[in-house]
């Protein structure tokens, strides 16, 4: 796949937006993303940044960053946000930059006894965690419950049904995390480890998503849909057959076989 330059953060003031410029529909408008997944991982930090300043939200959680958050501290301080990281483990947030608040609670679960308040944040952002959420729609719902009124959550998680994500359904864990590491050498269990995925309700598709994501309490709901992936770079063959085919489905607009998606939703 041919480089794709980020966003500048500023690009939002370029340009007649369509629609609503008050509405996440006229957020992305605006923002005018590439359908190739490589633009989705080049560009979701400057995505948020752009977020953040187009709706004035400065109380940003990162649910699942752990000890690799989007931003730097430093990042943090020059966009004037305050930024928390969330996390299952309190080992993973142990590791993170101590700059920033912690905060450790499961995403999907009960959050009664956690700490964490209602309504205490402007911005819930993810990348590559919700496809490990085995109930996404308890996952949206309390994503909801902790934003203020107005607040927007944004998911980056692969998405139903391209092959790869089907296959690691399909398959036993054990026999899935021997591909990966067979594909990936690289990854570790101590620096990047691969987690049980589900895929609930990690779609492209925003006919699919919005009854769920309303029924959760959100106003506004988005979906930008990304196509093609690395996974069947090493396989020949393979490779050929489903990059043909993710380019069918980009021309096409086919949200079932999208390989990624930003999920946004304001409350």
């Amino acid at each position: 796949m041919t480089h794709v330059e980020p966003i500048a953060a500023t690009a939002l003031s370029a340009g007649r937006a369509s629609g609503d410029e008050s509405s996440l529909d006229g957020f992305f408008a605006r923002l005018d993303p590439d359908v190739r997944s490589e633009w989705a991982w080049d560009n979701y930090k400057p995505t948020i940044e752009a977020l953040s300043r187009a709706f004035g939200l400065r109380r940003l959680v990162e649910i699942g960053g752990g000890r690799d958050p989007l931003f730097t501290p430093d990042e943090a301080a020059a966009l004037g946000i305050e930024l928390t990281i969330n996390d299952i483990s309190q080992e993973e947030l142990d590791n993170g930059p101590e700059e920033f608040s912690k905060a450790r609670f499961d995403i999907a679960g009960d959050l009664t006894d956690t700490g964490v308040k209602r309504g205490s944040y402007d911005l819930a952002f993810s990348r590559m965690v919700f496809e490990h959420v085995a109930d996404g729609r308890r996952a949206w719902a309390n994503l909801n419950e902790i934003l203020a009124p107005g607040g927007v959550a944004i998911a980056f998680v692969p998405t139903l049904y391209a092959l790869p994500y089907v296959a690691n359904m399909a398959i036993p864990e054990w026999v899935s995390q021997k591909i990966v590491k067979m594909l990936y050498p690289h990854r570790t269990d101590d620096e990047d480890p691969k987690f049980p995925a589900y895929y609930d309700w990690t779609f492209g598709s925003e006919k699919k998503l919005r009854p769920m994501l309303e029924g959760a309490g959100f106003r506004e709901a988005v979906v930008v849909p990304f196509y093609y992936h690395d996974y069947f770079e090493r396989i020949p063959v393979v490779r050929q057959i489903d990059n043909l085919m993710n380019r069918v489905a980009a021309a096409r607009d086919w949200r079932f076989l999208t390989s990624y998606a930003y999920i946004a939703a304001r409350k």
